[in-house]
């Protein structure tokens, strides 16, 4: 039988374990350089702190309350690892080579190393991850008295000991073990590899107990996933109430993503705890992976839970007190312990990534504002940053306490989502420094502040609702009784769930500030620079210098400071290795603008690149160009670079367009071409009637012998070329107009057949007179094309006189098929006669081509088969010479059919 005292003692037992696991992590790592806790599997299971007690307790409580909801915490994050992998590449790259510390550092160092920026965003880091490890406190606090409730005699030493106390020691608790644990190296960039050890050792931990208990409830309580879905049916357990992909869906995907980037502790370990950025390509997939077991069992144990427990129990326990209620107090102190190393492990992340901020952005500027900087002892710098951070972890955890304190809120779902509303307030200003050159620090700064007074005002502050009668009022009729501006009814917009309306408000604002303060406001020399360090970060040498001048600044000055930050080996280390890559000892070493961009680096992985470029710009300051003109000079020369970027890209363009003009110019020589060769046939084709008409006219003019016999024959000879001649012209203009698309020219539903069976009858006379006869093959049925019907007959009568007249085989036959074969309707006109030879078979569509096969009568302009073509392709269809049945010529139609004839 489990009692709070063991829980208690097995709980401290376990932390001394992860201290051990941490402190021979570190001493294995500095000694092996190649150490397995570099690899790519320690690196994704240490992401896995985004796994809390949130999502080892809270994701069953949320499940049992809201159903499938619980699936967008493990959404966001699988998103943007498998999708969004690009954003992580970058942030890695930019950390790496920029020695970035934090979140806040991130963003101060973007945005031209502002420091109230940094300010800015560690408060709201600290306030929104106030909530997150009040949920921790919350997980374990519940956990505990869940252990001392299950039998009588349980709860041993804790009689008489409410949450509040309980929740105060573990505070306590973790405050000290995360100060031992964290803070024993002034060097925030510097990777905390017994920290990444051991918070991997919890990933497998709590993943291996919440199987187990998953397990176990779904076989050995349940009876399998359908019999516990079947049972939760019966008893009226309804799992899928809530809207799928609804506003509130949306919203949380979104928080999780962002969360994912955001959360100090994530940035932590994603970013600044990255030794190898190839180990994200292993966490692109793993991490998912890992997040697909951790709720694979979610939703059975919820359903169960409600099925089995009492009324009244609380779900976010499920995971503990089902093994508590069926005396499997194995698995039950198994489940204890998945849970307590999922408060812990982001517990000591958090804290260690806030104090980080705390002492690098607040407590730090302080000390440079202070008038003797250059001065003391070499290592009282040291001592007060590692003082600053250990303050900075137990005034954290006592606020997470007294939010606790304060909250009464008994679901742990909802206190994770006001932390991940809150840090969301900085993916605007993330995304765009990645992207955006443009982007500005007055207008990231607007932004960030706008949506945290949004978000704290919609979401942060309702959470006090029930223990303040001041916010209850403000809750149901507004400030100074303003409805407009009631925190969950902002400016009118009324019916959103609450996180929902809170999102939408703060994002929407947080990004209109942020874009509408960039346009209106001037970067300056060093933003732009940092803006292209980020924008470009992977067009850039990893050591490129864009940073301060030595000014009056001696090595030894460098020196002084360096020691200060870094401590007197380190700094030695530094010095020693730079004089050694000059070839000069180290009291001769000359302070190049590359090596005080290197050292600005170093310190910036101690005291943040805000703060370090502060007090470097106190010790070069004073030489005879200042740091501003300098930075000036730099802008100029990367705006030339730029400029001559563009003008290289312009001039490419124009080789491109130079060749496109030259193509252009060829295809109109091409066409001048045609154009005189079209003339020229137009000419001789005008020419052969009009010589007739002339001749035959001169003979009627003459006076002569011409009986009346004679004098009919010419003048019908006259009317005939007349009538050939103005068939020429009303070809050639159709032809023309066709391929101008002048004709005036509609498109309707018309019966192909139809037009076929009307052209077979037109040409009936024609075929008698040659003595040819028409094989019909198959035939299709009514079939409905989009066209003109009178053109389409056009067509086919010109195909089948085509075949009548260059046909003079001794049995002369036409044979016409029509069928619809994949959405077309397909007509073959195929004849014996000798064919088209292969040389022709290329101008057979040309303008005045015509047939020199044959014996039959090959009268005509040959402008048929090109008027028939353009016709066709009028009905979006094709005409083309193919292989036919017999051993003529044989041409084929393509007309695409109606769908709705098709369908019919």
């Amino acid at each position: 039988m489990l009692s709070a005292d063991f829980v208690i003692a097995t709980a401290i037992a376990y932390v001394g374990l992860l201290f051990v696991l941490a402190y021979f992590g570190d001493r294995h790592t500095r000694a092996n350089q190649s150490s397995f806790l570099r690899s790519p599997a320690v690196y994704t299971l240490s992401i896995s702190v985004y796994c809390t007690s949130w999502t080892f307790y809270g994701a069953v409580g949320n499940a049992a309350r809201g159903g499938l909801e619980f699936l967008t915490i493990y959404l966001g994050p699988t998103i943007v690892f498998v999708g969004w992998w690009f954003i992580l590449r970058k942030l890695v790259r930019i950390g790496r080579m920029q020695a970035i510390t934090s979140i806040a550092d991130l963003l101060s160092s973007r945005y031209g190393k502002s420091s109230r920026l940094a300010v800015l965003v560690t408060l709201i880091a600290v306030i929104g991850i106030t909530p997150y490890i009040a949920l921790q406190l919350k997980a374990i606090t519940a956990s505990i008295q869940a252990v001392a409730a299950s039998s009588e005699g349980a709860r041993g030493s804790l009689a008489g000991v409410d949450d509040g106390a309980l929740a105060f020691g573990i505070a306590a608790g973790m405050a000290l073990f995360t100060i031992l644990f964290g803070t024993r190296n002034v060097d925030a960039k510097e990777q905390h590899h017994g920290v990444v050890a051991a918070i991997a050792f919890e990933a497998v931990v709590k993943l291996a107990a919440l199987l187990a208990v998953g397990i176990f409830v779904t076989f050995g309580l349940g009876g399998g996933f359908e019999a516990v879905y079947r049972g939760a049916e019966a008893a009226g357990i309804a799992i899928y109430e809530q809207d799928p992909f609804g506003p509130r869906w949306v919203a949380m995907t979104l928080l999780s993503a962002a969360a994912v980037i955001c959360l100090p502790r994530q940035f932590q370990i994603t970013v600044v705890e990255n030794s190898n950025e190839d180990h994200l390509r292993t966490a692109g997939w793993a991490f998912p992976a890992y997040l697909l077991l951790m709720s694979v069992f979610t939703l059975p144990i919820a359903l169960y839970g409600m099925t089995a427990m009492p009324e009244g129990s609380n779900p976010d326990m499920f995971v503990l007190t089902l093994p508590l209620s069926a005396g499997q107090s194995g698995i039950a102190l198994l489940a204890f312990i998945g849970g307590f190393s999922s408060a812990t492990s982001m517990i000591i992340v958090a804290s260690i990534a806030l104090s980080i901020m705390v002492s690098n952005h607040i407590i730090m500027p302080i000390i440079l504002r202070s008038s003797n900087v250059g001065q003391g002892d070499g290592q009282g710098v040291r001592r007060l940053l590692l003082l600053s951070r250990r303050v900075s972890i137990a005034l954290i955890l006592t606020l997470g306490f007294l939010y606790f304190t304060f909250t009464e809120d008994d679901a742990l779902a909802p206190i994770g989502l006001i932390s991940f509303a809150g840090v969301a307030q900085f993916l605007p200003a993330v995304l765009a420094g990645l992207y955006w050159r443009e982007a500005s620090q007055r207008g990231a700064a607007a932004g960030i502040g706008v949506g945290f007074v949004v978000w704290a005002w919609t979401m942060f502050l309702p959470s006090f609702e029930t223990v303040s009668p001041w916010v209850y009022s403000v809750m149901e009729a507004g400030p100074w009784g303003v409805g407009f501006l009631r925190p969950q009814n902002l400016f009118g917009l009324n019916g959103l769930d609450p996180l929902v309306h809170s999102v939408f408000w703060s994002l929407l604002l947080n990004t209109v500030f942020l874009v509408v303060g960039s346009l209106l406001s001037n970067q300056s020399a060093l933003e732009r620079i940092q803006a292209a360090a980020f924008v470009d970060v992977f067009r850039r040498r990893p050591f490129e210098h864009r940073g301060l001048v030595p000014g009056s600044a001696t090595a030894n000055d460098l020196y002084f400071v360096a020691e200060r930050v870094m401590g007197e080996k380190r700094a030695a280390a530094l010095f020693e290795a730079a004089a050694q890559e000059r070839g000069v000892e180290p009291a001769l070493l000359e302070p190049t603008p590359e090596f005080i961009s290197r050292l600005e680096r170093e310190l910036a992985g101690s005291i943040g690149s805000a703060s370090a470029h502060v007090m470097l710009s106190k010790v070069v300051a004073g030489g005879d160009v200042s740091l501003e003109e300098m930075m000036q000079m730099a802008d100029e020369t990367q705006q030339v670079i730029e400029y001559s970027q563009e003008l290289e890209k312009t001039s490419a363009e124009l080789r491109v367009t130079a060749r496109k003009l030259e193509d252009a110019n060829a295809q109109l020589r091409e066409l001048d071409s045609q154009k005189d060769e079209f003339l020229s046939q137009v000419s001789h084709e005008v020419r052969t009637p009009m010589t007739s008409i002339r001749s035959f006219s001169e003979i009627l003019m003459e006076p002569g012998d011409l009986n009346d016999s004679q004098r009919q024959r010419f003048i019908t000879t006259i009317h005939q070329e007349s009538l050939r001649l103005t068939k020429l012209l009303d070809e050639i203009l159709d032809l023309s107009a066709l391929e101008r698309g002048e004709r005036n020219w509609q498109n309707v539903p018309v019966d192909a057949e139809d037009a076929l069976d009307r052209a077979v009858a037109v040409c009936d006379a024609l075929l008698r007179q040659k003595g040819m006869r028409v094989e019909f093959g198959e035939r299709a049925q009514t079939t409905m094309v989009e066209g003109d019907g009178d053109r389409l007959c056009q067509v086919f009568i010109n195909l089948i006189s085509n075949a009548v007249k260059y046909n003079d085989a001794d049995d002369p036959v036409v044979r016409v098929t029509s069928t619809v074969r994949a959405g077309q309707f397909v007509v073959d006109v195929a004849d014996n006669g000798p064919g088209i030879s292969k040389a022709d078979r290329k101008l057979i569509f040309e303008k005045f081509w015509r047939g020199v096969e044959g014996g039959g009568d090959q009268g005509g302009a040959g402008l048929g088969l090109a008027i028939s073509r353009q016709i066709i392709a009028r009905m979006n269809g094709s005409l083309e010479l193919v292989p036919g049945p017999l051993p003529g010529a044989c041409f084929r139609v393509r007309l695409p059919v109606v769908k709705q004839a098709m369908a019919g």
